[in-house]
C-alpha cells in the first residue's frame, strides 16, 4: 500500500480568486503527476465503472452536454469534453443547485511515461462558508479523491466503505495534513495568518471528527 502522507506531499495546491459565468469565484487547484498514460488517466476519470472503484458510483451521461449524478454528492453537466486532454463539469450540490456557479475543470498533460493533472474548481462560495471554512472545505474533499486515483491507478484500492475509509487512522491523518496544507496556500495567497488558523482548525474539525468511544 501508498504512504498515504507521501501522497500528500505530491499535490500542489494555489487558492485564488477568479470567474464563474455567475460573476466572482473562489478557485482551488490542484496539480500532480501520475506514472500512467493520459489515455488511462482519462479512461480512470470518465468510466463510470471504473469511477465506482476509486471515487464514487456516478449516473447518468458522462458524453457532452449529458447530465450525471454522483452518490450522495454533487451532480451537474458535461460542458467541454476533449478526450483525453480536457473535462469541464458544472458541479451542482443539491436538488437544484445553480449550474452557473460552479464548475469543475480536469486537465491532462502527458510526459513521457507520465500524466500532469490539473484540477480546478472554481465555484461561488457562500461567503459565510469562506470565512469559516476557507479553500479546506473543498480542497480537502479533492485531496481524497487525487488520492483514490492514485491508488487505482496503482492497483492498490483500498476495499473499504466509505464509513470505514472516513475512520481509518492513515486516513484521518492525511485529513488533518491535508487540511494544513490548504492553510498553508491560504498563507502563501496571502490570507491573514489568524484566519488561516481558524479556517485550518474548522476544517480539520469537519473532515476529522473525535472518534466515538
Amino acid at each position: 500500500m501508498k504512504d498515504l502522507l507521501e501522497e500528500l506531499t505530491a499535490v500542489e495546491r494555489t487558492v485564488r480568486d477568479g470567474e464563474v459565468p455567475a460573476g466572482p469565484a473562489k478557485v482551488v487547484l490542484l496539480t500532480r503527476t501520475y506514472p500512467a498514460a493520459a489515455e488511462d488517466v482519462w479512461d480512470a476519470l470518465t468510466d463510470p465503472g471504473r469511477l465506482a472503484r476509486w471515487f464514487l458510483p456516478v449516473s447518468g451521461d458522462l458524453e457532452l452536454g449529458g447530465r450525471f449524478q454522483v452518490e450522495g454528492n454533487a451532480g451537474g453537466v458535461v460542458r467541454e469534453c476533449e478526450a483525453p486532454r480536457r473535462l469541464v463539469v458544472t458541479w451542482e450540490m443539491g436538488p437544484a443547485g445553480p449550474a452557473d456557479t460552479s464548475l469543475v475543470e480536469v486537465r491532462l498533460t502527458e510526459d513521457g511515461a507520465s500524466t500532469r493533472l490539473e484540477l480546478e474548481h472554481r465555484a461561488q462560495v457562500p461567503p459565510e462558508m469562506w470565512d469559516e471554512f476557507g479553500p479546506g472545505a473543498v480542497g480537502v474533499g479533492w485531496d481524497g479523491g487525487l488520492l483514490g486515483l492514485a491508488l487505482h491507478l496503482a492497483g492498490e484500492e483500498m476495499g473499504l466503505s466509505p464509513d470505514e475509509v472516513a475512520a481509518d487512522p492513515a486516513v484521518r491523518e492525511f485529513n488533518t495534513r491535508a487540511a494544513r496544507a490548504w492553510g498553508e496556500a491560504q498563507l502563501t495567497a496571502g490570507d491573514d495568518a489568524a484566519l488561516v488558523e481558524a479556517n485550518v482548525a474548522a476544517t480539520t474539525g469537519f473532515y476529522v471528527p473525535p472518534a466515538e468511544g
